[in-house]
Order: structure tokens, then C-alpha cells, then sequence
């Protein structure tokens, strides 16, 4: 048996770790994020809101149950580099058809092993989220640190033409169809529109290049918009795009990205955090109810509005529903008399809890007292 090749991961400030390779051989550059799940790989790396990184899985064994083709939740696996503490030897779940190694290595995505990924979360922690470089090729630190550095940065990223869908598809409504629903796709996760047809929604997925012509042609009950990677201060299409949805009241619910695009069609600016929020365990309040749910989330940016009290819009008063129990961070907003709002994280939760679950419903409810003027139901 080979012995295994060497890897080096260096990190935009210097810090460097020394592992072994996993996944394909090369060298990759992009930010570098840690995510805090322990179970649901598959579903992160499929996950096209993480396109344009690298990213340290927390927990310290991994691939322990392979890879499958049910768990994917998109076309592809979209890091840009993977980071584990101890991967898995053998495969155990039966649905597995392949090792995770394996598929990295088919799609092209370098990662490494061996790297003592706690010390690794902690100095993401303490100086945030920066650029790094994967490598098998590279072994002069210093030069590898000048490409790292001289590699563009998150901020003024867009990546909505690499993973929106090319053409638009229609997810048909299970059991009998109640509603028609546009869904924008800025990175749209499979189980998304699987968790609108459960509730009698027929889905029809639209590029994120979408007009507002193109919205109305499916004369939908509402508008969904999706999570997606990226800086949400470049979308300048999709936010007009949504601002024609407001004003023309056609309900609107959105996640991730779809947060970021409603608080920025309602006048409010986005930022970049520390290190963001990625993992199956965040802890988010419900202000309109008062409950605590824990959930999925995986994004970089948020929202800039009060937490207290309601703030004015072209569209009217909007307040902050949800709000991150670790930090303080904006995880919803909603039009205080319009059929709009939006929360941060992903209710639809592959992998992950289920506790938001109700915000599909939320949605139906907002349809249901919100007639939109362009569904088929008024325009047939």
C-alpha cells in the first residue's frame, strides 16, 4: 500500500496545518468557514450556498455512513475545499454506493485529513472567517500565502450564474394542488420545494435571472426566494425583481439569501460577519410567539435593522421577527401590514431539526388571507 500524500493547508494570515490528501490532488483558494454539524455531510457539501469555500467540518469523524444518490440537494457537490479531523475507513450505512472520499475525488474537490480541526474552529473564531489554500502541489508556505492573499475575498462576490438552474422546472403539488408558487432559485436546496408540494404547492423554479415578466407568466399565489452563496450587496437584479413583487402585493416568503434580498428591497443594508453561522444547531427566538427553535443555518452575512420596535419602508413598517440567541443577529423580518417576511436559516432543514418547519405553513396561511392579484385563480 502508497503511502498517503501530503497536503498542506495554509491560511491567508500564515497560520499552516500539515495533513494528508482527500479527495481529488490539486490546489484550491477560497474562503475558509467551519460548519458545527454532526451528522449530514452529504447535505452540506451538496449544498449550493457553499460555493466559493472551504469548509472545516467540526465534528471530528467523518463519512463514516458514505455517500448516496437520495441525499444529495443539488446537481453537484459545491465546496471549494474540504477540511476533516478523522475520516472514515469503511462505509456502514447499506444506502451507501460510494465513500465520500471518493466523491470528492470524482468532482474534483481537494480536501485534506489529519488536521486537528478544533485548534483549526478556534482560530476561525477568534480572527473570523479569511481566505486559505488547500494544497498537494505546493510545499513553500510563503509562496502559497502570496496566492491566498492575492485571491479575491467574499466581500463583492457573486456566484447566482453558477448555481441557479439554467432553465426553469416545475416540483408538482402533492395530493391536491392548492397553490401556485414561483420560486426564484439564488442556490435553491432539493428539499425546499419537496417541503412546498408536501403542502398541496405546485412549484414552478425559476432562474435567478427571472424578470418580473417571467414571475407573473406562472400567475402565482406567491414568490419564494431561495438561500443562496455569495455577497447579497451584488444581487441588484433579484432585489428589483423583488421590490416589483411588493409592489404589486403578491405574497413573499424567503430564506438565506431570499432574508437578505427582502431587507434590501425594504431599504435596509447587509453585512459581512465574523464568522458566520453554519451548522444544524443555532438557537433562534421566535419574537411573534415567543418560542425558541433550534436550526439549520449556513451564511456569512445578514440583515441590518433594529431589533426593537418597527422601521419605515416604501412598502410600509417592517420589524424584526427572529432574532439569534448566540449573538443578537437578525433571523427574520416581515412587513408589519404586508404580505411579505423572510428568516435567515433553512427551515427545511436536510440535515438537521425540524422546529421551523411551520414557516412553510406560515406561508400558505399568508396566501390564504392575501390574495395575490396575478393568480390563476383571479385571472382564469
Amino acid at each position: 500500500m502508497s503511502a498517503p500524500q501530503e497536503a498542506i493547508l495554509v491560511l491567508e494570515d500564515g497560520r499552516t496545518f500539515r495533513g494528508e490528501s482527500y479527495g481529488a490532488t490539486g490546489t484550491t483558494i477560497a474562503e475558509i468557514v467551519f460548519a458545527t454539524g454532526m451528522t449530514g455531510y452529504q447535505e452540506t457539501i451538496t449544498d449550493p450556498s457553499y460555493r466559493g469555500q472551504i469548509v472545516v467540518m467540526t465534528a471530528p469523524h467523518i463519512g463514516n455512513t458514505g455517500v448516496n444518490d437520495e441525499d444529495f440537494e443539488s446537481r453537484r457537490v459545491w465546496v471549494d475545499g474540504y477540511v476533516v479531523r478523522e475520516p472514515s475507513r469503511v462505509r456502514s450505512s447499506w444506502r451507501a454506493n460510494k465513500s465520500l472520499d471518493d466523491l470528492l475525488t470524482e468532482q474534483g474537490v481537494v480536501g485534506i485529513s489529519g488536521v486537528d480541526t478544533r485548534a483549526l474552529t478556534r482560530h476561525l473564531r477568534e480572527r473570523g472567517s479569511m481566505r486559505a489554500a488547500i494544497s498537494t502541489e505546493h510545499s513553500d508556505v510563503e509562496a502559497l500565502a502570496r496566492l491566498v492573499n492575492d485571491a479575491p475575498t467574499m466581500e463583492g462576490a457573486n456566484f447566482l450564474a453558477d448555481v441557479t438552474t439554467p432553465e426553469a422546472y416545475v416540483v408538482p403539488a402533492q395530493g391536491e394542488k392548492r397553490y401556485t408558487v414561483a420560486a426564484i432559485d439564488l442556490g435553491i436546496k432539493g428539499m425546499t420545494p419537496r417541503r412546498l408540494a408536501e403542502r398541496g404547492i405546485e412549484v414552478h423554479v425559476l432562474p435567478a435571472t427571472s424578470t418580473i415578466e417571467d414571475v407573473l407568466a406562472v400567475a402565482p399565489d406567491g414568490v419564494f426566494m431561495s438561500n443562496g452563496p455569495g455577497d447579497p450587496s451584488t444581487a441588484d437584479h433579484v432585489v428589483g425583481v423583488l421590490r416589483e413583487v411588493l409592489d404589486r402585493k403578491i405574497p413573499y416568503f424567503g430564506i438565506c439569501l431570499g432574508n437578505q434580498m427582502l431587507g434590501r428591497a425594504l431599504g435596509r443594508g447587509t453585512y459581512k460577519l465574523k464568522y458566520g453561522h453554519r451548522g444544524i444547531n443555532q438557537p433562534v427566538q421566535d419574537r411573534t410567539t415567543g418560542k425558541v427553535e433550534i436550526t439549520s443555518q449556513n451564511h456569512g452575512f445578514a440583515v441590518d435593522a433594529p431589533l426593537d420596535g418597527t422601521f419605515e419602508t416604501p412598502y410600509g413598517d417592517a420589524h424584526v421577527t427572529h432574532v439569534g440567541l448566540n449573538d443578537q443577529v437578525v433571523e427574520g423580518i416581515a412587513l408589519v401590514d404586508g404580505p411579505a417576511f423572510s428568516v435567515q436559516y433553512h427551515p427545511e432543514a436536510a440535515a438537521g431539526p425540524h422546529d421551523a418547519a411551520y414557516l412553510f405553513d406560515r406561508f400558505v396561511e399568508l396566501m390564504d388571507t392575501h390574495p395575490s392579484p396575478h393568480s390563476s385563480k383571479v385571472t382564469a
